[in-house]
């Protein structure tokens, strides 16, 4: 089974077919029958609103890892109406379509982490469930979402990230064209970048990915090092993975070079910048569009980072490509 899953809510039946991969994506990373039946949950009452209330509904499931705890995601996006008053949706007892009302709410008491952002082109939700409490981690919280382009089974996209005890390394890859063959590419860029991280910077990392592409189609690649002490961002990156930071409405873009890792790279680089209190950081692959804004969604960049990853995604993707989006952001 895939790390990631994702299911278009058109009926009923798919809501179905949702829960049980969610029951079932649970048992393979160790939950009992009662945490498994709470995924089963979350995703049907996920599911369910999306259909009854959403014009264009899709929910997606991941495997989240943090050191050896390992969790299930879960993530409903829809394209509107939007719900007016998202703090009383998420009250027990309110209800616009004649039910009891307690979808929303029991979804938030089952969740480890729960967030929901509305607007008025549509609604993200997300839910953490755990097998185990995952560790408590001052610094920076990473999430995003990295999606097959329409009509393929795998991604070739895909991102990871290595803790240290005063920074954080991250990367986005994008393996050449799509397919099998591209997400080989990507997981051995993962591979190779969680073994090659720690200690290393991100331009020494990203020197290691090139060597050990070499046999595969090859990829696209960025690695942001965010070092907490000197308040900085160290950005290297090949191809086109794009990188951005974020503050007050402000947007600075990073700096990748040309070529494909594993085949041809011209000139290898990194680049420094500073890394604002409060600032946010994207990352992204080129499914997503180069003009995507956090205008028109006030408060979304202070939210879970998964939450803003998503948004994204759901209204500036290109929609012919796969398509990674995450955001980094700092927690105290």
């Amino acid at each position: 089974m895939s790390d990631r899953l994702v299911f278009s809510m058109t009926d009923a039946s798919q809501v179905g077919v949702a829960r049980r991969a969610g029951s079932t994506l649970g048992r393979k990373l160790g939950f009992d029958e009662a945490e498994a039946g709470k995924i089963a949950l979350v995703v049907s009452e996920l599911g369910t609103n999306l259909v009854k209330h959403a014009r264009e509904g899709e929910l997606l499931l991941s495997i989240a890892r943090d050191g050896a705890a390992r969790g299930v995601g879960v993530l409903a996006l829809d394209r509107g109406p939007g719900i007016a008053n998202l703090a009383e949706a998420l009250r027990d007892g309110y209800s616009t379509a004649g039910s009891p009302g307690t979808g929303l709410g029991a979804i938030r008491r089952l969740s480890a982490t729960f967030d929901a952002y509305s607007a008025a082109s549509g609604t993200a939700m997300v839910s953490f469930l755990w097998s185990a409490a995952p560790p408590r981690r001052d610094g920076v919280d990473v999430e995003g979402v990295s999606v097959p382009k329409p009509g393929e089974d795998v991604c070739g996209d895909a991102w990871t990230v290595v803790h240290e005890a005063r920074r954080s390394l991250v990367l986005v890859t994008d393996g050449i064209g799509h397919g099998p063959d591209a997400a080989a590419a990507a997981a051995e860029a993962c591979r190779v970048f969680k073994a090659a991280a720690p200690g290393s910077t991100a331009l020494d990392a990203l020197a290691r990915l090139h060597d050990a592409l070499r046999p595969t189609r090859g990829a696209a690649a960025a690695i942001a090092e965010l070092d907490a002490e000197r308040r900085t961002v160290r950005f290297a990156g090949v191809g086109n993975v794009a990188g951005t930071i974020v503050l007050d409405g402000r947007t600075r873009s990073m700096v990748s070079q040309h070529g494909v890792l594993g085949h041809a790279v011209r000139k290898m680089q990194d680049f420094t910048y500073p890394w604002p209190a409060g600032a946010t950081i994207v990352l992204h692959s080129d499914g997503l569009a180069a003009r995507w804004t956090f205008d028109g969604y006030p408060g979304l960049v202070r939210r879970h980072p998964l939450l803003a990853a998503a948004v994204l995604y759901r209204d500036f993707r290109r929609g012919n490509d796969d398509t990674t989006v995450v955001v980094v952001r700092e927690v105290a």
